[in-house]
Parts: structure tokens; sequence; C-alpha cells
């Protein structure tokens, strides 16, 4: 569960279907016994801060009152160099959704030019996974140049580190949200 983080409900998120009765008390417990430690990581951070999110949107008996307030900071990714902004991304590729807001979100929307930079650099170092994660932030953004040819690259990502089930994974949810998967 830690490892896909929201993603372990990514079916019932962008297919607005039920989740399990099992995999959402899976999903709450590896919530409530896991909480970040107060030095983790930013990417941790707003890791757990988009499985408590998807908690809230599939469990209504869930209430986490920290939870409630504000967003985690989002100043380290605003001033990242494009190179890291586009690896931290890719970590986060779980919040990545259509018609979901946050602050991670909205750095990834004033950046499309170094996330479509990342994206190549990624896919020319056969990093499959930050290539698949940047694919799919890239689904969302306004301003992605056509030249990148996001959907011919996305194909290639699956082709070549589709074995990897993570990168599956990214990839499916990025055509999932290109060809208009309900918000």
């Amino acid at each position: 569960m830690r490892v896909l983080g929201a993603d372990a409900l990514l079916p019932s998120t962008l297919l607005h279907a039920p989740p399990l009765p099992d995999e959402l008390a899976v999903f709450r417990k590896a919530v409530e016994a896991y909480p970040p430690r107060a030095d983790a990581a930013p990417t941790v951070v707003w890791s757990h801060w988009a499985m408590r999110r998807t908690l809230r949107r599939l469990d209504p008996t869930f209430l986490d009152g920290p939870a409630h307030g504000p967003e985690p900071d989002a100043d380290g990714f605003a001033r990242a160099s494009w190179q890291s902004l586009t690896h931290q991304l890719a970590v986060l590729a779980p919040l990545a959704l259509p018609g979901e807001d946050s602050a991670v979100a909205r750095v990834a929307g004033r950046r499309p030019l170094d996330l479509a930079r990342g994206f190549v650099r990624a896919v020319r170092r056969r990093d499959w996974r930050q290539a698949a994660g940047a694919g799919r932030w890239l689904t969302l953004l306004d301003g992605v140049p056509d030249t990148l040819g996001l959907d011919t690259g996305l194909d290639f990502v699956e082709l070549m580190g589709g074995e990897d089930p993570l990168v599956a994974l990214q990839v499916r949810a990025a055509r999932l949200t290109r060809t208009g998967a309900p918000a």
C-alpha cells in the first residue's frame, strides 16, 4: 500500500467505482498506521496527504481532523530545477488526477515545458518509471508542446518498461486520463 500510495485505489478513483471493502480496510489501516515522520521528505508528506484525501473521498467514516487543514508546503517544488521537479512529480504521480487540485498540481501546471523536458530526459536515460510518472502529469497539463509526441512517447515507455508493474500502472492511468476518464 505504501509503495502505491493513493494509486492503490486508482481504479475506484478514475472509474468512480466503489472499492472492495477489504481493499478499503487495508488502505485505511496503512493511512492510520504509518503517518510520515516529522522529518519526512516532502514527497513522503505529499504522498500521505494524497492517501488521506483518497480515503476521505471513498470512505465517509474516515474523519481525520488535521487532514482537513492546509496542504503541505509545496514551495520546494516551485523552486526545483526541471530535473528535480520531474523526479519529484514522477514520485507524486498519484496526485495527477483529472479535476483534482493541489499545490503540487498548480506547480506542475505552471511548468509544462520543464516537465516535457524531464520526460524526454527520462526516456533517453531509460528511466521508465520516471518517464511514465512524468507522462501521467503531462496528460493533465495545458501548454505541453505538440512536438513532444506524448502519445507516441507513452507507447514507447510502455513497450520498453511495461514489464515493470509501476510503469504499466502509470501509463494506463495516463491513457485513461488522456481519453477522458471521468473526473
